[in-house]
Order: C-alpha cells, then structure tokens, then sequence
C-alpha cells in the first residue's frame, strides 16, 4: 500500500524537491519489497531505480546478476561487483572481471587499485 500511495506523489526529475524525494523513497520501497522485477524495469530508463536495483542486488549476494548487469552495459553495476570483490578480498577476480567485461574502463581499474587489498 505504502508503494502505490507513494507512486502517485513521485517524478524522478521535478522541480518540486519533494516529488522528488518521494521517487527515491519510491525506488527504495520496491527494492525492500523485493519487487526485483519491476525495479529492473524501471532501471531501464531510470538512473535512480539502476543505482537501486544495483544495491539491492549487492545487499543479496547476487554476484551473477550484477555481472550480467554489467556484461550489458550497466558501468554502475560493473564497479559495484568490483567493490564487493574487493571487500571480500578476490583481487584477482575482480581485475579479471573488469578485463573480461570493460578492459578499457579506467575508472574500474582504479576502483580495484584503490579499494582492493591482496
């Protein structure tokens, strides 16, 4: 009920900050109810419901998913599947993935430079 009552009074680029604020809130609600699909819809042809959906994919352990994300083009999931290899201390993986998905992708290399500790 609380996503339908919400959805009515969101817009994700208003003028009005609270239009606003209520589609973040939106894009969290679908994602605590594990609506999954339908944040991947909206993820389509939403950066916010994208960043979401990528979240909440982390938050679940879904490694698979986001690389399939990122295998498709998405570069937010691609660097936070390199984050979480990172934090779990898969260095290798994690330069292995980014070679295999977006060898050219610098700002990935840095992430797995920065964040990654053998």
């Amino acid at each position: 009920m609380a996503i339908a009552l919400v959805s009515a009074h969101a817009e994700c680029f208003s003028d009005d900050p609270d239009m606003h604020d209520n589609h973040l809130w939106h894009m969290d609600l679908l994602a605590r109810a594990e609506r999954i699909p339908e944040l991947t819809e909206r993820a389509l042809t939403d950066n916010h419901a994208r960043r979401r959906l990528n979240r909440s994919l982390r938050e679940r352990g879904m490694e698979e998913a986001l690389r399939d994300r990122a295998e498709d083009g998405d570069r937010g999931a691609l660097y936070v599947l390199v984050r979480l290899m990172c934090e779990l201390g898969r260095v290798q993986e994690a330069q292995r993935v980014v070679q295999d998905i977006d060898p050219e992708n610098e700002y990935a290399y840095r992430i797995v430079a920065r964040d990654c500790w053998p």
